[in-house]
């Protein structure tokens, strides 16, 4: 007797496939490499220059540049740039925009550490100088007490300080990490 919710019966013929990929699997992928070129089309073209793409893909990507977003031509090419990036290898072409677009995180995270320097330098003074100079011995010790002496006597009078803005670009710099 067979019973009508038998795994005989609703058997398909890619079950026992382990290559098959469904089409919904497909559809994501290729709107995965369509988001990909859209963040390429959306970087500059120095940014552009760092990763490595191929020929015939960086010009598709630059030539996205001259048609306007939001119109019928302009999917319709994001398509083709999804279409080509689906031979192209992705991995090394995401590692290579993610570093490009973590290089300005970076960039601001080590503005922000010289601004606490700064501040440091200023709120302790010789101290903060001598622990300053003794991490990074290129620093000029005598040029750094100046700078810190002259901001002190500008921020008493107002609140921008000239040699605030110096040290702040003395430490950017001297200190290359």
């Amino acid at each position: 007797m067979k019973i009508v919710g038998d795994s005989e019966h609703f058997k398909q013929p890619y079950d026992n496939d382990d290559d098959y990929v469904s089409r919904t699997e497909q559809k994501r992928e290729s709107e995965a490499l369509q988001a990909l070129g859209l963040q390429l089309v959306s970087l500059s073209k120095t940014q552009l220059d760092k990763i490595e793409l191929d020929e015939f893909l960086y010009d598709t990507i630059v030539k996205a540049r001259s048609i306007k977003p939001k119109t019928e031509a302009y999917r319709r090419h994001m398509q083709y740039i999804g279409k080509l990036m689906r031979s192209a290898e992705i991995e090394p072409i995401q590692a290579a925009l993610d570093k490009v677009l973590n290089k300005k995180n970076n960039e601001s995270a080590q503005l922000q550490i010289f601004e606490k320097m700064r501040e440091r330098l200023l709120s302790q003074g010789d101290d903060e100088i001598q622990t300053l100079v003794e991490a990074h011995p290129q620093l000029d010790r005598q040029k750094l007490r100046q700078l810190v002496r002259q901001a002190k006597k500008e921020l008493e009078k107002g609140p921008e300080s000239k040699a605030a803005k110096e040290i702040f670009k003395y430490l950017r710099g001297e200190i290359i990490d």
